[in-house]
């Protein structure tokens, strides 16, 4: 084989050429092995091609015979085995519903590998067995249990008894007290999983125990579906969570993923669960948003030694946290990130979060910002948008970005420009226009349509530009935009007015109302999408913002948006580890100003 095979594994594993990787597992070349071992196991998990996932499967029978076979990779072929007994369905159900049968057929001559002498693995046999979830497979389970050295590989033997055997497994009660920690959390994690809810505060207390005993990073095994970690069986009951947090499982930031109203509480684990990563930093600044104000220096005093850190991100996320704390030295420190670092992403979050927490006090940053827009991240430019004192003294220097086409540039600088109004005076009015009739880019003409419009108020070169567009590629996206010209875009409601229905597109119904002040046919598809509870995003029409402005909530909508704001459980979650306030509580309190504020309607 040529010393370039390698190269052709990558290649033909990349296009999905399962028999490919399967040939190129039999290759005397080590480097083969593995490359083809790793695109193997990353077809296991392609989520975007089924037809991949499901020739991964059926070449179960030839990773088994592999498995058996010196390669090399037999730990990785089994835990791959295991992966693939227990995919989540695919658009094909019956080549999902075969893939554990052809597992288990698979399964009997890998039997005796259970005693292999290589801990890793008599793991990856118990993962696969527990996958398969035969019955006549518990004999050789619980020899295993009895004859097990490794600690690791008896806790998984534990957990896969618990999941194959059908009985009502009192056995584990025995095992709480196993002078293994991980042993004894393995029995204590199987009966959370099969507890009712409000989770029995004692086994809480054992699952504490056991993980403080030996704290761990959570169990990456692949399990089948109906297996659930202890932690997060724990998240469904927050009074057990905390239970288990005050017992030292580090659960903090999870618990306040999940509940609302907890900030406080778990405040002393979450500052010793932050170290001096900026993403650890972030997530207490998010937590520091929902503090009560006499909690804040508790904050402060955590993050203070972080501003000197060496990594130019950690100290950008300590000011980012001490400025949800609303400590005021951080308007100096935002400066100094401004003037050292405009271009990094971790500058822009510092200089929003004290915006957001100091308002005109933030003004030095925003100017330092101003300063240096040649060089600054495109999304700093967007803080201007919120200081027109500012901004209106650098008009010349964002007609200049709006001609940086191919970056970010030009759609922050035509934000900020529509912000200015017609404050932003005739050079902007000009610049705008050209992005408008030169078409750079239809989705930045489009928002520059709707600042020249702003600016200018002249509505003629906005109205023939999403004519055009309406012409050419339908209402769309388009039909949001044009909508902000409010009473002008009258002209264009025969391309708009066709889309608004009931349960059509909220688009629709925002670009018909903006423009004429209906709400007869356009506040029900509204309120239908309020009930969804999506996230707010700043600057982006929301339904229950929408309501809210005008005044009026259909009498269906009110009990759902009442049940969504009342209870203890997130509605809304952010995946993103923010900085700022949590999503859900945005969401809340825009829902509770509308259930207020509002004339309920039948």
């Amino acid at each position: 084989m040529g010393s370039d095979e390698a190269e052709r594994v990558r290649e033909s594993g990349g296009a999905g050429d399962v028999p490919a990787l399967l040939r190129a597992m039999e290759s005397p070349r080590a480097e083969v092995r593995a490359e083809a071992m790793d695109r193997l196991a990353a077809a296991s998990w392609r989520e975007d091609e089924d037809d991949l996932v499901v020739a991964a499967v059926r070449a179960v029978p030839e990773l088994a015979r592999l498995a058996l076979a010196e390669t090399g990779h037999r730990e990785e072929l089994l835990r791959l085995l295991a992966v693939l007994a227990d995919r989540p369905r695919l658009h094909d159900e019956q080549e999902s519903e075969s893939a554990r049968r052809t597992a288990a057929d698979a399964l009997p001559p890998l039997l005796p590998l259970a005693d292999d002498g290589d801990p890793g693995v008599r793991d990856a046999m118990v993962l696969l067995i527990a996958a398969c979830g035969r019955a006549e497979d518990l004999p050789l389970l619980w020899a295993r249990l009895g004859r097990e050295t490794d600690r690791l590989v008896r806790a998984h033997v534990v957990t896969a008894l618990a999941l194959v055997d059908p009985g009502d497994g009192a056995w584990r009660h025995g095992l709480l007290a196993d002078p293994e920690p991980r042993v004894a959390l393995a029995a204590a994690e199987d009966l959370l999983r099969t507890a009712a809810l409000p989770l029995p505060g004692p086994l809480v207390d054992h699952c504490a125990r056991a993980y403080a005993a030996d704290p761990h990073e959570p169990d990456v095994a692949w399990w089948p579906r109906r297996h659930k970690p202890f932690t997060d069986r724990l998240l469904e009951d927050p009074e057990a969570s905390l239970r288990a947090l005050s017992g030292g499982v580090p659960l903090a930031f999870e618990i306040t993923g999940h509940w609302r109203d907890l900030e406080a509480e778990v405040l002393p684990r979450a500052l010793r669960e932050t170290g001096g990563e900026a993403w650890e930093l972030y997530r207490l600044a998010q937590l520091a948003c929902a503090l009560p104000p006499g909690e804040h220096a508790r904050v402060r005093e955590h993050v203070l030694p972080y501003l000197n850190s060496e990594l130019p991100d950690v100290r950008a996320a300590a000011v980012t946290a001490l400025a949800r704390a609303r400590m005021p030295e951080t308007i100096r420190e935002a400066v100094r990130l401004v003037e050292a670092r405009p271009g990094d992403y971790d500058t822009v979050r510092a200089v929003a979060a004290v915006a957001d927490e100091f308002g005109a006090e933030a003004l030095p940053a925003v100017r330092a910002v101003a300063r240096r827009l040649g060089d600054a991240h495109s999304e700093l430019v967007k803080v201007l948008a919120r200081f027109p004192e500012v901004a209106v003294d650098v008009v010349e220097e964002l007609t200049v970005l709006l001609a940086r086409t191919g970056t970010g540039h030009p759609p922050v600088a035509v934000a900020v420009l529509d912000a200015l109004g017609p404050a932003a005076g005739p050079p902007a009015e000009r610049a705008l226009l050209d992005c408008v009739t030169e078409r750079a880019h239809s989705s930045v003409s489009a928002v520059a349509a709707v600042a020249h419009h702003r600016v200018s108020g002249d509505p003629e070169p906005a109205l023939a530009f999403f004519r055009q567009e309406m012409s050419t590629f339908g209402p769309g996206l388009p039909m949001e935009w044009a909508s902000r010209l409010g009473p002008a875009a009258a002209p264009l409601l025969p391309f708009i007015e066709p889309c608004l229905t009931a349960d059509g597109p909220t688009v629709a119904a925002l670009a018909v109302w903006r423009i004429t002040g209906r709400t007869e046919d356009t506040l029900e598809p509204l309120a239908r999408r309020a009930v969804a509870w999506e996230r707010i995003y700043r600057g982006l029409p929301h339904p229950v913002l929408v309501l809210t402005e005008m005044g009026l909530l259909p009498r269906f909508a009110v009990e759902p948006l009442r049940r969504g704001a009342g209870q203890q459980r997130r509605v809304v979650h952010d995946f993103m580890t923010g900085d700022a306030l949590h999503a859900d509580y945005v969401a809340r309190a825009a829902v509770r100003n509308l259930l207020e504020t509002a004339r309920i309607v039948d």
